[in-house]
């Protein structure tokens, strides 16, 4: 069994460490590696070798720093196999949607390394003559990012491509969960002689590790992905250096299903925006708002689509799902629907696990109906494979429903009539809105959300400059008569 280390300044290191979490495999229940949490002595050593890392790493030109992005994502390409095995793991995702995380990973290296020659500054004009005043756009310093396990590897390049070649360094602590393709991922950096410091991977819980960096006074700006109740704390600890704070955090996606919708393409795309994953992705459909004239036929395609959406196995090829990521992942899908039930909500397919040869920890695709909007399976985040139905009778009706949410991600829209999407575009109080497709978003976009769907975002030029501080200058003239 694989027993992993830290790895910090360059180098993988064993000093500091108190201790070893064993990593399991949520499929058969067998112990893949062990991790190690990690002292708080040694995750300051991690970010002052950030800090001291950070200035030589600014000074480079943008270029050299994209030509190191790409150096990681060619070896990446070398390795996508090996590298979507251990995801698939230690996750339980289906070898081939690790596939595309790993690939997914590699493009995005190449992407964030094409902004090395697009980062622009300002001039802004003055009101003093002979005055100019230049915006500049610099490094935080050091950023703390803190990964979740339900895309593990493609959160590493996420929040590690766009620090990097804004000319920061940091430090990355993997969920205890999914750690294991994070120190493997280490093995890529030492490779490929990315010089010391400016990325370091340490082990450990969020009860430790993830607090101390995100109250760390060295640190400049944390990254994070995961719960809301874990953002909350982010912020609060954050709050005690004014440490800027980047949060994407919970989802309730709702999908509205018009009565000119086509209504196969609408089953279909809402069933793999749920299932994908197992359910476990803050942007998938969580609810599904079905017009009444259409209730019937679309309940009918999606229960079809949900109930042969077969699960088990993740390296069968047929298989669209996995297990879920432990226990404790699906004992709150149990419940979820077990509360659903007893509030009134009616089970048309699965409910209940299922255990694949005896082991894992699996779910049956499940639709539920007879919803209300009070139920708690519309209003709290559910994450695994259950899709309840409610139904409306007017676009400004389902748009009311959709924004009565705390959250405030992904959300979408089925219909063949122009004007209700557009509508839905500047009704729906979302941070993105799909029309007629699956919940997926671009990396050349901006994965944001509202309310308790977090602060700031990701990807596209808006994510980039997340990861940017400014500077003003004004230069006066001292020839001005």
């Amino acid at each position: 069994m694989k027993k992993y280390s830290n790895y910090i300044n360059g180098n993988f290191d064993d000093s500091g460490i108190e201790g070893y979490l064993k990593v399991e495999n949520p499929t058969d229940g067998s112990i893949l590696s062990e991790m190690p949490l990690t002292s708080a002595v040694k995750i300051d050593e991690a970010v002052a070798c950030a800090k001291k890392a950070q200035k030589e790493w600014a000074k480079l030109p943008e270029i050299e720093r994209a030509m190191w992005l790409r150096k990681i994502s060619a070896k990446l390409r070398e390795k996508v196999d090996y590298f979507a095995k251990i995801i698939t793991d230690e996750q339980g995702k289906v070898f081939s949607l690790a596939q595309v995380e790993v690939e997914f990973a590699a493009n995005y290296l190449d992407y964030m390394s094409e902004w090395a020659r697009r980062i622009e500054g300002e001039i802004i004009g003055s009101d003093r003559k002979g005055e100019n005043i230049f915006l500049f756009r610099r490094p935080i310093g050091v950023v703390g990012g803190i990964l979740p396990w339900n895309f593990p590897f493609f959160l590493i390049v996420r929040k590690m491509a766009p620090a990097l070649i804004c000319g920061n360094t940091i430090v990355i602590k993997p969920s205890v969960e999914t750690p294991n393709n994070a120190f493997e991922f280490a093995q890529i950096l030492k490779e490929v002689g990315l010089p010391k410091g400016v990325v370091n991977i340490v082990g450990g819980r969020g009860s430790t590790v993830g607090e101390q960096l995100s109250s760390h006074q060295d640190i400049g700006m944390i990254s994070f992905t995961g719960s809301v109740d874990v953002g909350v704390r982010i912020m609060e600890k954050a709050s005690k250096n004014l440490i800027r704070v980047n949060l994407e955090l919970g989802g309730k996606a709702p999908a509205i299903v018009m009565d000119d919708a086509d209504l196969d393409l609408a089953a279909s795309a809402i069933t793999a925006s749920r299932v994908i994953n197992s359910g476990q992705v803050c942007n998938c459909a969580e609810r599904v708002y079905v017009h009444k004239d259409v209730m019937k036929d679309f309940t009918k395609k999606v229960v079809e689509k949900m109930s042969n959406s077969k699960y088990g196995n993740p390296y069968d090829k047929n298989v669209a799902y996995g297990s879920m990521v432990n226990r404790a992942g699906l004992d709150s899908v149990v419940a979820a629907v077990e509360k659903a039930k007893k509030e009134g909500a009616q089970v048309l397919t699965g409910g209940s696990v299922d255990l694949v040869d005896g082991k894992g920890y699996f779910y049956k695709p499940t639709v539920l109906a007879n919803c209300q909007q009070k139920f708690e399976i519309i209003q709290k985040e559910v994450f695994g494979p259950v899709l309840p139905l409610m139904e409306f009778s007017t676009l400004e009706e389902a748009i009311e429903l959709a924004n009565d949410s705390q959250y405030g991600l992904t959300s979408s829209i089925y219909t063949q009539n122009l004007d209700n999407a557009l509508q839905a575009a500047n009704e729906i109080d979302f941070g993105e809105t799909y029309v007629n497709r699956e919940n997926f978003e671009a990396m050349q976009g901006f994965h944001a959300g509202n309310r308790k769907s977090g602060i700031g975002g990701a990807d596209g030029k808006h994510g980039l400059y997340e990861f940017l501080s400014t500077h003003v200058v004004y230069m006066q003239s001292q020839k001005v008569k």
